[in-house]
């Protein structure tokens, strides 16, 4: 590690605005695109001519289509964010992640839905670590958490938004507006400026170098446990919020789960964590004793989960509500992510870090898919195992980390 040899001096205040409005707006449109398809996933693929299991099946190839694009764009947008800037990767995945969503919502097969979620993953894999990154290079050290907090905050009620507009409006032209709210961001670029802290990055020689997290051990496995903590948020999303009708049949929910509903429900519980997760971050001045919190309470929401039956509708999408206020620590898992590594491989690191959280509902899924065979199909077996497995590794992986609260991050990193 070797300190930069120049302090930098913070932005103006209007620039600091500009970079919190357009990475929270950024983030937004992000979540609302990212989780649009699994609130119009039954529709859609009901009108494509699928039935049955059909629609769990191909729901989750198309899911896992869409999270393999964020782990290639992760990498992609990640290294582009170290050696070109914050801010060519934050206008760049957004136009990218834009346009796909707007041809997804002229497809007629599952192949072109297959291809084009595909590219909106690529493009939705930069928006969030590059927002993330400049937001936290340009706010001075001690109040960076609330800036990330508003960033978070903002961003996932776009899940909500999600759910009513695909409850006013048919499938494909939810995908639209999605498209459309990306295009209307990209006039806001005006004023952002570049992180100081990039440009006296590139007189490093390692900028951006994904692979070079590979070479050293420790900063391997710093940049593995980074991932692991992640992991119950996206077990969460991924598979009990996504799968939310199959587990409500088996749980005897009485009434039709909507996962669209559960989705909302799930995210505006996300929303209320991750203020409260950032303003406790700030009150205790530790990243780390607050995500031991969330995930102690993610096992009891867990355990609620799956051993409440006979839930009327309304309850269990209260549950599913509570689920994603015990998942709310996103905002804190993705500073601890930035706050680890030097200003030449952050970008790398902040963008790739929840793209492979995301990118973990494949092997999560595939993993779901095994336990279910294994357990002779009954799904709340396999939900109950994934759940240990993604809170054990979390744990582990938490219990070896380092504090990074205050953590000045003019340096750059030594390979």
């Amino acid at each position: 590690m070797q300190a930069s040899t120049s302090a930098q001096p913070h932005p103006p205040k209007s620039a600091l605005a500009a970079a919190i409005l357009v990475a929270s707006l950024g983030y937004f449109v992000d979540i609302y695109d990212l989780l649009l398809f699994s609130i119009v996933r039954i529709p859609s693929l009901k009108s494509l001519g699928l039935t049955g299991t059909q629609l769990t099946d191909t729901g989750i190839m198309l899911l896992n289509v869409q999270m393999i694009g964020m782990l290639a764009g992760g990498v992609f947008w990640g290294m582009l964010g170290d050696k070109k800037g914050r801010l060519s990767v934050l206008f760049g995945s957004i136009f990218m992640y834009s346009l796909a969503n707007i041809a997804n919502g002229f497809v007629h097969s599952v192949e072109s839905y297959a291809v084009w979620r595909f590219i909106a993953g690529l493009g939705l894999a930069g928006e969030l670590g590059a927002g993330i990154t400049l937001v936290a290079e340009l706010m001075p050290k001690e109040k960076r958490g609330y800036a990330t907090t508003i960033v978070a905050s903002v961003g996932v009620s776009g899940a909500v938004v999600a759910y009513f507009v695909g409850q006013l409006f048919d499938w494909r032209t939810s995908f639209f507006v999605g498209g459309g709210l990306g295009i209307l961001l990209l006039l806001l670029r005006v004023g952002v400026a570049e992180s100081g802290m990039f440009k006296e990055s590139k007189k490093a020689d390692s900028r951006g170098d994904f692979f070079a997290l590979f070479s050293n051990k420790i900063q391997f496995f710093k940049y593995i446990r980074c991932i692991l903590i992640g992991i119950p948020l996206w077990f969460t999303v991924g598979v009990l919020i996504t799968l939310s009708p199959e587990f409500g049949s088996v749980l005897r929910v009485q009434g039709e789960v909507s996962a669209g509903a559960a989705v909302a429900w799930c995210y505006g519980g996300i929303v209320i964590g991750d203020i409260a997760g950032g303003l406790l971050s700030q009150r205790l001045k530790s990243r780390l004793k607050v995500v031991y919190i969330y995930l102690s309470l993610s096992a009891v929401g867990c355990i609620a989960y799956f051993s409440l039956y006979d839930l009327s509708l309304q309850h269990f999408y209260w549950l599913c509500g509570g689920i994603g206020l015990t998942a709310g620590y996103w905002v804190i898992f993705m500073t601890i992510a930035t706050e680890q590594f030097g200003t030449n491989i952050r970008a790398t690191v902040t963008t790739t870090v929840p793209n492979f959280v995301r990118g973990a509902v494949v092997p999560l899924t595939l993993l779901f898919q095994l336990f279910k065979e294994v357990y002779r199909g009954n799904i709340i077996y396999s939900g109950i195992t994934l759940a240990i497995i993604s809170l054990t590794v979390a744990f582990i992986a938490l219990s070896k980390m380092k504090e990074t609260f205050s953590k000045d991050l003019d340096y750059i990193e030594e390979f």
